[in-house]
């Protein structure tokens, strides 16, 4: 025992020093590398060239995979639309052919359900000869206190589409994939990495995809390149309020999607994806857009509780008052309320919301 504890304590003196040591020595190093690369080199690249590549989009039918369906489409890329809703896939799909999709394919299907996952894949592959690109889109956001949920079981949907519905849909693809050294894209979000207050399974899910494609990305090396997504506040279902409500049922919240969102800008899905389009294109392992988010990442490894005061000063109302109360919707409604269009633009309020 006494021979462990000096062990343990050796290496608890050599992780911290040598850690420090060669952080002091890594980091002005790549700093200069990266900002070398990002006003020398990358302004000048290119990246892979997506005409004729295939690619599956999941919860392809409205909102960030609607889009992402969109500008693969402008780059040449043949593109499946897999989501629950065929009528709207259809729509999606005839737009994608009209922006220079050479062929699209519909597949109707529900990939929290294995066999339905691995039945999107087959007929991708069956359909086209290959798989390129796999885009894990599909969630669902949940935003109430966890001590308020009266149906808690429901709330396995959370778990089940945000990140079951990412993982099955990439361990049937993973062959095709490896097959042409293609790319695996993962939406997850800023929240798997901060802990915002009211939604704890949402923050969970995201943070277990972000940790699974990491590893994911260890373990497969460069056979299949990895991007996460991890974006704040776009255009989207949760941004007009759709979600898993406390009793389990799914419905529009726009009070709580007031609470969450608060004051912050809520910017357009059309610039994500680009942005993410662009970036996987390059190879990039992440994209955090808007770039107003990244300081988040670096806040949560250096001052932690910084972020948890906030999270609880911003979105959680003094006792006895109501949600209305919260900091974050006070501050909203002083800067013109949720009407304002240079923090929530009109499309979110709309009521026309597709199913994934």
């Amino acid at each position: 025992m006494a021979r462990q504890a000096m062990t343990n304590g050796f290496l608890s003196c050599f992780m911290h020093v040598g850690l420090a040591l060669v952080l002091l020595a890594y980091l002005p190093v790549a700093f200069v590398c990266r900002l070398v690369y990002r006003l020398l080199v990358r302004p000048f690249v290119s990246g892979e060239d997506l005409r004729g590549k295939v690619v599956l989009v999941t919860g392809a039918s409205s909102g960030i995979g609607e889009h992402l369906v969109y500008e693969y489409a402008r780059k040449g890329a043949c593109v499946a639309l897999v989501a629950r809703t065929e009528i709207a896939l259809r729509a999606v799909a005839k737009t994608a052919r009209d922006l220079g999709a050479p062929d699209t394919l519909v597949v109707p299907a529900d990939i929290t359900n294995v066999d339905e996952a691995k039945r999107a894949v087959e007929e991708t592959v069956a359909h086209f000869g290959k798989l390129n690109h796999l885009v894990a889109n599909a969630g669902v956001w949940s935003s109430c206190f966890f001590e308020e949920i009266t149906n808690i079981t429901a709330f396995h949907g959370v778990i089940d589409l945000n990140f079951w519905g990412a993982v099955y849909p990439t361990y049937f693809a993973l062959p095709y994939l490896k097959a042409s050294r293609g790319n695996i894209v993962v939406t997850s979000s800023i929240a798997g990495r901060v802990p915002v207050a009211r939604m704890s399974f949402y923050n969970a899910s995201k943070g277990a995809v972000i940790r699974f494609y990491e590893t994911l990305r260890s373990e497969l090396g460069s056979h299949v390149r990895i991007t996460i997504l991890m974006p704040g506040y776009v255009e989207s279902n949760l941004t007009m309020g759709k979600g898993i409500q406390k009793d389990g049922n799914v419905g529009i919240d726009e009070e709580a999607r007031d609470i969450n969102v608060g004051p912050f800008p809520v910017g357009k899905t059309e610039t994500l994806a680009e942005v993410v389009v662009a970036s996987v294109r390059r190879g990039d392992d992440y994209v955090t857009w808007p770039g107003w988010y990244w300081p988040f990442h670096m806040m949560m490894c250096a001052a932690p509780e910084v972020v948890d005061w906030f999270s609880r000063a911003f979105y959680v109302s003094k006792s006895g008052d109501k949600d209305g109360d919260t900091l974050s919707k006070k501050v909203l409604m002083a800067f013109g309320g949720k009407k304002s269009s240079l923090y929530q633009p009109e499309t979110i309020h709309s009521q026309v919301i597709n199913e994934n």
